[in-house]
Parts: structure tokens; C-alpha cells; sequence
């Protein structure tokens, strides 16, 4: 303590606070008194800790399972779950490729065409232009090679050469059947158009309503082809090409008395000509459902799907709309009636991708 606050002891004199009676003489002289000893300080005062409430346990509790979510939503986020976009291009090598090989038709008009100038078009050709877009590719680094029928499973294709190509999707009006998935391990997107069986013939010719009436009659229809069990049934005399065009070189001489396959086919080239053929409607209860063959590549069938499944949730997506107005629809007044292809895509599952927090993978 400093010295202000020091408590001072005021120096006896003589005859100061002594009784009367004793002489001051006979008192000690003290020249040097002491101080008495400072005051015991006060004992501090320690409150008690709180006591543990059940409130604060169930606070403490609710802080974990946070904790413990927050952590595990995390794991899977980042470790478990389904692939993300991102993971299905390194699988499916996607980001290896500078270009990307499709197999097409190309003798069919309305669905895929290669012209003398070098270009494609067709409605599988825009198909094939939509998913290679959301893959990555512009349109320049797109690459179609022709194909035949037989080829569509093997995923092999021809250049202007004549050089076999291997690709590495086909989109070539390839209907989806369980047989081609189990038998020749064929790997197909989700459907991306309807359509039927329907004939052409030779014009004035009469109406045709069933393939029975074709019975021991010559008919084309391509090799490997859905269509080929309809006309073989109705006891036809079947012709099998690998390309529609020979068929419609069949017909043209004569040498067959009908062609046979899928509407979306036929009416292409009732359309391109429509005074030297007739489309005929045959009322089969089968649909065809076109899809993209990827053959063993999972990882790509996924993004595919993915890119339909935009196609067909995102109403401000309309690049089937405008692929089927452009290629399919323009055909239906020449076709007089006949059924082409269902006018709407078809509808597809969401397939299993993961998305991520920062992408906006589905609409």
C-alpha cells in the first residue's frame, strides 16, 4: 500500500492518555514506536460453478448430429453418391477427345443426308449436333461417317475412302430392342423418337392396307432391321440391302414391288419425290424407338441421357422441337396423312448424376 494510505500512529508524550495516578517520569522513553501489523484481508469470495441444466445437454446434443450431418452431406458429396458430370467425362474419356466420330446413314432424306458439298442434314444429324454440343464439341469438331445397317452394332463406319472408321456413338435411326442389347451387347441412350413401320410403293399404286396383301410379292427392307420379321410373317418375299437407297433402286426397276421399314424413313423420300412415290400407313401396333447406340462406353451413355433429359424438362430448351419442324414435320403435308413420327420427344428419366453445388446440371 502506498504511504497515503497507511494508517499513522500518532508519538506518545508524556502524560498523554496515562492515568493520573502514575508519574510520567517513571514511563520509558520510546523513540522508535512500530507499527502495528496490517488487517487480515478479507477471505475472496468463490461462486459456485453452474450446475449442468438438461437444456444445456440437449443444446450440446443438437450441436453434434449438426456437426455429425454437416460432415457425412460432405463425405457424400465429395466421395459417395452417384458420378458427377465431371467424373463420367474422365470415364467416358470425353475431354481426351480433339474431335468426336459419329456413324449416320447417309442416303436418307429428312433423317440423314451427306450432300455433294461435304455438309450433313437430317433429323438424327441435328440429334447428333445437340449431344456432341453439350459434350463440349463445336460443330466444326463434329465428324459423321456413313454407315450401313449391318454395321450400327459393330460401331463401324466408312470415310470417303472407303477406309473402315471406328466412332465413338451412332446415331442412325437404331430402334432399341432388348435382343440387340443382350446379343450383340449394344448399349443405347434413353429414346429420342417414336415412329412405326409403314411401305412405300411406286405411285398409282393401289391402296395399301396391311403387308398380307404383299404375300408372295418381292419386298426390301435392310438387313438386321426391326422391320425385317413384319413382312416375313405376312409371307413376303424379303430382299435385304445394308442401304435404304439400294432398296429404293430395287423399286425403281421393279425388281421389288414395295419398301419397308420405319416411317421416318419413307417419308423422306416421298417427300423429295413426291409424284414417282406413295407412302402407305399400315396400322401396327409396334413402335420404333430410336436411340444412340454408345456400345460398352456406360459413362457416355449417361451424359447422352443427360442431354436429352434437358431436351425434354427444360421448356427453354427446343432444339428437338426445332430438329422435328425442321427435318420431320415439313415432310407431313407430301406424306398426305400417313403417320411419320410422334411429334413430341419422348420422355426420358433423369438419369443418376450427382450435382454439384456451384453447377446447375438439371433444369
Amino acid at each position: 500500500m502506498g504511504d497515503e494510505s497507511r494508517r499513522v500512529w500518532p508519538i506518545r508524550r508524556r502524560g498523554d492518555g496515562l492515568p493520573a495516578t502514575t508519574p510520567a517520569d517513571d514511563l520509558p522513553a520510546d523513540p522508535f514506536p512500530t507499527e502495528p501489523p496490517p488487517p487480515e484481508p478479507e477471505p475472496v469470495r468463490m461462486d459456485a460453478p453452474p450446475r449442468l441444466t438438461l437444456a444445456a445437454v440437449r443444446l450440446a446434443a443438437l450441436g453434434l448430429a449438426l456437426v455429425l450431418t454437416i460432415g457425412i452431406t460432405m463425405v457424400r458429396l465429395f466421395v459417395g453418391g452417384p458420378p458427377s458430370v465431371e467424373e463420367l467425362r474422365a470415364q467416358a474419356g470425353v475431354d481426351n477427345w480433339s474431335t468426336i466420330a459419329i456413324g449416320v446413314k447417309d442416303d436418307q432424306p429428312g433423317t440423314a443426308e451427306g450432300r455433294k458439298d461435304g455438309t450433313w442434314a437430317g433429323f438424327d444429324i441435328d440429334i447428333a449436333y445437340m449431344i456432341a454440343a453439350d459434350l463440349g464439341f463445336r460443330r466444326s469438331e463434329v465428324r459423321f461417317y456413313a454407315m450401313e445397317s449391318e454395321d450400327r452394332a459393330r460401331m463401324q463406319a466408312t470415310d470417303v475412302d472407303g477406309h473402315r472408321v471406328p466412332v465413338q456413338m451412332v446415331v442412325a435411326s437404331f430402334s432399341i430392342t432388348p435382343e440387340r442389347e443382350a446379343r450383340d451387347n449394344v448399349t443405347f441412350s434413353q429414346p429420342y423418337l417414336f415412329t412405326e413401320q409403314s411401305v412405300l410403293t411406286l405411285h398409282a399404286h393401289e391402296k395399301v392396307s396391311a403387308l398380307e396383301e404383299f404375300k408372295g410379292k418381292n419386298v426390301c427392307s435392310l438387313t438386321t432391321a426391326t422391320s425385317l420379321s413384319a413382312p416375313e410373317k405376312a409371307g413376303a418375299k424379303v430382299h435385304q440391302r445394308n442401304r435404304i437407297g439400294e432398296c429404293i433402286a430395287d423399286l425403281r426397276a421393279r425388281r421389288v414391288d414395295a419398301v419397308t421399314t420405319d416411317a421416318a424413313i419413307l417419308a423422306g423420300y416421298k417427300a423429295r419425290f413426291p409424284q414417282e412415290f406413295d407412302h402407305w400407313d399400315l396400322g401396327l401396333d409396334t413402335t420404333e424407338a430410336w436411340g444412340v447406340n454408345v456400345g460398352q462406353n456406360a459413362a457416355l451413355k449417361t451424359l447422352v441421357d443427360l442431354t436429352l433429359y434437358r431436351s425434354y424438362k427444360d421448356p427453354q430448351d427446343n432444339r428437338w422441337e426445332i430438329a422435328y419442324a425442321n427435318n420431320l414435320q415439313s415432310e407431313v403435308p407430301a406424306n398426305r396423312g400417313t403417320p411419320i413420327a410422334q411429334a413430341e420427344q419422348p420422355a426420358v428419366t433423369k438419369p443418376d448424376v450427382r450435382e454439384q453445388p456451384w453447377e446447375r446440371v438439371f433444369p
